[in-house]
């Protein structure tokens, strides 16, 4: 049985002002190959070069990455303003339904930061424009200042319910992780059950209530060093596990199917 393959979703960005590229950060790939067990395949986060039937088709399951443009307020009922920065309208038109199509499958999704987000929004959830203006939060933006290792550092503990989803993949009902993100969930959508919260009480950890298959966002970036981290390396280990169980699945029926 091949490797199954994981699609990971990518962000536009201009070179030299002038050079339009697809790219992801190399962590993410890392941390599908060497720990998820999965093939990566970045895909270009434009509706216009993908469709859903054939994405869905040629990929076992979704990586939903971190990315510095924004969920557009339109998309969850809200103005823009000056506090919701940089959008990519192209990135929201298929993710988001991109995300709901997986859920009603069961195919597998992870949710990284930015993907976390478009988790919520996908099932009617908002968000604030910016945690760290919300009186008693704490400011969960990336350190602009210091080397990679100190801006992907532990910040704050995520407290969940022991008895939960993600209590269960970690082993812990409280685990240490970094914070690299100005937005946060606002209200969850109407199937999002957030499960993990920061200390000043930001949502973190949130899955797709009645979902048939693995839908697991994070508000953190556990591709960082996830070979090694005690937190990231269990979590892309269950979304491994998922995926070979939906490539198991799919290679069953395409042999009934045949048969």
């Amino acid at each position: 049985m091949h490797r199954p393959v994981v699609g990971i979703i990518g962000n536009a960005h201009l070179i030299n002002e002038t050079y339009h590229v697809q790219a992801t950060g190399t962590m993410n790939l890392e941390a599908i190959a060497n720990v998820a067990g999965g093939l990566p395949l970045m895909v270009p986060a434009d509706p216009h070069l993908v469709d859903l039937d054939s994405l869905t088709e040629c990929c076992d399951g979704f990586v939903f990455t971190g990315g510095r443009p924004n969920v557009h307020p339109s998309y969850y009922g809200e103005e823009e303003t000056l506090a919701h920065g940089e959008f990519d309208k192209c990135r929201d038109t298929l993710v988001l339904d991109l995300i709901r199509r997986c859920v009603a499958s069961g195919q597998p999704i992870l949710g990284i930061c930015r993907g976390f987000q478009e988790f919520n929004v996908a099932f009617g959830g908002t968000l604030y424009p910016e945690i760290r203006d919300l009186p008693g939060r704490m400011n969960h933006r990336m350190p602009p200042e210091g080397t990679l290792e100190e801006k992907f550092a532990p910040r704050h503990e995520i407290i969940m319910p022991a008895d939960g989803v993600f209590a269960e993949v970690f082993g812990a009902d409280r685990v240490l992780v970094n914070s690299l993100h100005g937005q946060g969930i606002k209200e969850p959508g109407k199937r999002i059950v957030i499960e993990g919260f920061a200390p000043d009480g930001t949502p973190e950890a949130i899955y797709v209530r009645d979902a048939p298959g693995f839908t697991l966002a994070v508000q953190w970036h556990p591709e960082y060093n996830a070979e090694k981290d005690p937190v990231s390396r269990p979590l892309f280990e269950a979304f491994g596990a998922a995926l070979r169980n939906w490539q198991a699945g799919k290679q069953s029926h395409a042999v009934r199917k045949s048969a």
